[in-house]
């Protein structure tokens, strides 16, 4: 028999332990220094990693404390492969660990919702859990998530962060990756529409190391996709960069393109993730040309920290303050709007829409 790896696997929800944590009483005091008022929403976070194992829910709570007012609750969709014949008693926690495949692992949103509802109703009612572990590329997807809002009501305000192309995950994925002109993937923008679920998903600009004059063709099949559904909340995580994938050139002229846009009118941006913000605070130029953009459009903008199973408040405030010359150079209402109220415009509108579709539903096949 082989030995196990020494580091103890942890798992968000598996037998009843989900409900004996969220018995434990608060004790502890909030992460960070006290605030009287809170320093944003959190439009992108994952509670889990690629092998699902994550923060538990009632110390995620606490991190937030008084700094974070609300916050999605994300899985992560694909469960990365333990190929022993590849890494050996190596147990890989991320996908850049190994070759072996990446598959979609549907459990995530039963663990989210049990999460979510193992906590006392004042808690739940910061939280935004997302449905996100479909293939997107499989035409049942709808199907799936159809039976998770109908399996869970009162739960979900969205579908995501789910990933089309992605840099070094896209090519991991067994059966091969999703594509933005799939039937599949529009069937699933069709019925979030219907049903009122904001959609976060992530797809990058541009290849990871595109030849010099190579033109992204990317940015027109999200242009094809994006006004194809102008019923469907979407918001398009980390405005397309990447680790490796770099604004193309004319980023910023791309987006306000899709904002003066009077057929995209439903697409939004997230600022998540501590290497977005490595591009936008590059220099002082590069803050300068993103403050002026989102001061023209601040309705359109959303911040998250892109945090994926944190460990402290600390994890997530770390992005927060990354971005802290981008928060000097916006409009007063620029920076409340992108922090706060942008999220609380989308997601309190998410959640009236839903819970009145599954209402609809509830009981129908």
């Amino acid at each position: 028999m082989l030995d196990q790896p020494r580091r103890r696997i942890r798992s968000l929800t598996l037998g009843a332990a989900l409900l004996v944590a969220a018995s434990l009483p608060l004790s502890a005091p909030a992460q960070g220094r006290p605030r009287e008022a809170p320093l944003y929403n959190d439009a992108h976070i994952h509670l889990t990693n690629y092998v699902q194992e994550g923060t538990n829910i009632t110390d995620f709570v606490r991190m937030m404390g008084n700094t974070v007012r609300r916050s999605v609750l994300f899985g992560i969709p694909l469960q990365q492969m333990w190929q022993f014949g590849n890494t050996g008693d190596f147990a890989p926690t991320y996908y850049l660990q190994t070759d072996a495949p990446l598959y979609y692992y549907s459990f995530v949103d039963a663990m989210i919702a049990l999460a979510y509802l193992s906590l006392p109703p004042e808690q739940r009612a910061r939280l935004d859990p997302m449905i996100s572990g479909f293939n997107p590329a499989d035409m049942y997807a709808t199907d799936h998530v159809r039976r998770v809002l109908l399996a869970f009501p009162g739960v979900f305000s969205g579908i995501g962060e789910f990933t089309i192309h992605k840099e070094f995950v896209s090519s991991k994925i067994a059966g091969g990756p999703p594509t933005l002109g799939d039937s599949a993937l529009h069937r699933l923008f069709d019925f979030a529409g219907e049903v009122g679920l904001v959609v976060v998903f992530h797809n990058d600009a541009d290849v990871p190391f595109p030849k010099p004059g190579q033109d992204p063709y990317m940015i027109a099949q999200l242009r094809e996709l994006f006004a194809a559904h102008p019923n469907t909340t979407i918001i398009w995580a980390h405005m397309g960069v990447g680790r490796i994938v770099q604004p193309v050139p004319g980023h910023l002229a791309m987006l306000e393109t899709a904002l003066a846009s009077d057929r995209l009118g439903h697409v939004y941006f997230d600022i998540s993730w501590i290497e977005t913000a490595k591009y936008v605070t590059a220099t002082p130029e590069t803050v300068s040309a993103t403050a002026a953009l989102i001061n023209r459009y601040p309705d359109r903008f959303l911040f998250g920290t892109d945090v994926v199973a944190p460990s402290s408040l600390n994890d997530m405030l770390a992005v927060y303050e990354a971005y802290a010359p981008l928060w000097a150079a916006l409009t007063p209402e620029a920076s409340r709007k992108v922090r706060l109220e942008n999220y609380e415009r989308l997601f309190d509108a998410a959640r009236e829409k839903v819970r009145a579709w599954e209402k609809a539903h509830a009981g129908k096949p």
